[in-house]
């Protein structure tokens, strides 16, 4: 099947101190959370300069691809959209349009299912078709990774990496973005029985730990953002920090496997709050790197490009269906993925 672009589509970050409150406010729009939420989590970015390495990360990783594509002589040029900062994907695929883009592949910067990790996805294509009109290009979305080999190689050699700088007896654990326990169960076609989420993070913390040779690890979340009498996925990486050392164990490493990039929830909730609290009871700590900067994750891109263009087979190490891939934003299966129902305001 013939293409002639790819869309790296991700979340975005603000990259000035006066980009941090609008940024913030179209991360939240339509959610009702509260504005002393904001004022909270704004005071995350500011004390980065008001700087998310997102952006930078992911256009050294988009260099990585362009070059790899060329490597491998695919001439696919690479275009930049973000769901909530410039460059916005409805301005993106608007010039994509403009410079005669028919058809083309969408890499979404995360590795997982669920209706944050990839249903929204398909709906920032929607709404950016949407905004360019008839023109816009027809956009085929790539499929999860989470399972990919290459995926599972970076992050064990970073396991590895963490785990050699601590004493014997580290304790391995993971962790990946908290949801509300509700879209974790709307998560996958509701044949699958929800927590397409949460259990592909699962399987993808078991082959990395297989891969390092850690039978015994745990795998926890972090970055919960909702309303305490909502309940979400846990128990919170600060939490169990403070569990393990109650039973005694003196270190720990980190392997944020939900992540593909270092962005500011990885470098604050981990290489600040998790890593104080551990330097608070006297642990030792260590967080492994995320993947996007390791030259298999361009490759790892590459081969799920070549899925479409060249009918290349599918690599993955787990038996989980294969989705994620669709055209155009049409979900994979009818309710696959749904936003979690709000609850009625009394």
């Amino acid at each position: 099947m013939s293409f002639d672009a790819l869309l790296w589509l991700s979340f975005g970050g603000p990259e000035g101190p006066a980009d941090v409150r609008p940024f913030l406010e179209n991360v939240t729009r339509g959610r009702g959370v509260p504005p002393e939420r904001l004022d909270e989590v704004e005071q995350h970015y500011q004390h980065f300069g008001g700087v998310s390495p997102i952006n930078r990360l992911n256009r050294e990783a988009i260099a990585a691809v362009e070059a790899e594509l060329a490597a491998q002589g695919i001439k696919l040029p690479v275009y930049f959209g973000n769901r909530n900062w410039h460059p916005m994907v409805e301005d993106t695929v608007g010039k994509m349009a403009a410079d005669g883009v028919q058809r083309a592949l969408v890499f979404p910067t995360s590795a997982y299912g669920g209706y944050s990790a990839c249903r929204q996805y398909d709906e920032d294509i929607l709404r950016a078709r949407a905004a360019v009109g008839p023109q816009s290009p027809e956009l085929v979305k790539l499929r999860q990774f989470f399972d990919h080999p290459l995926f599972i190689e970076a992050f064990a050699d970073a396991t590895r990496t963490a785990l050699a700088s601590l004493p014997e007896g580290a304790r391995l654990v993971f962790t990946a973005h908290s949801v509300p326990i509700s879209a974790d169960r709307a998560a996958g076609p509701p044949e699958e029985g929800g927590g397409r989420y949460s259990k592909q993070v699962q399987e993808a913390s078991r082959l990395v730990a297989e891969a390092v040779g850690v039978t015994e690890y745990d795998v926890v979340w972090q970055s919960r953002s909702g309303p305490p009498q909502v309940p979400w996925l846990d128990p919170d990486i600060v939490d169990h920090i403070e569990d393990l050392h109650a039973k005694g164990l003196q270190a720990v490493a980190v392997c944020p496997i939900g992540f593909v990039s270092d962005h500011l929830e990885v470098i604050w909730d981990l290489d600040n709050e998790a890593a104080e609290k551990a330097a608070e009871l006297g642990m030792a700590f260590a967080r492994g790197a995320t993947p996007n900067g390791d030259p298999r994750f361009a490759q790892l891109v590459v081969e799920l490009v070549r899925e479409h263009t060249e009918g290349a087979e599918a690599r993955k190490l787990s038996d989980f269906t294969q989705a994620g891939c669709t055209v155009n934003g049409a979900p994979c299966a009818v309710g696959c993925c749904e936003p979690a129902k709000r609850p009625a305001r009394s």
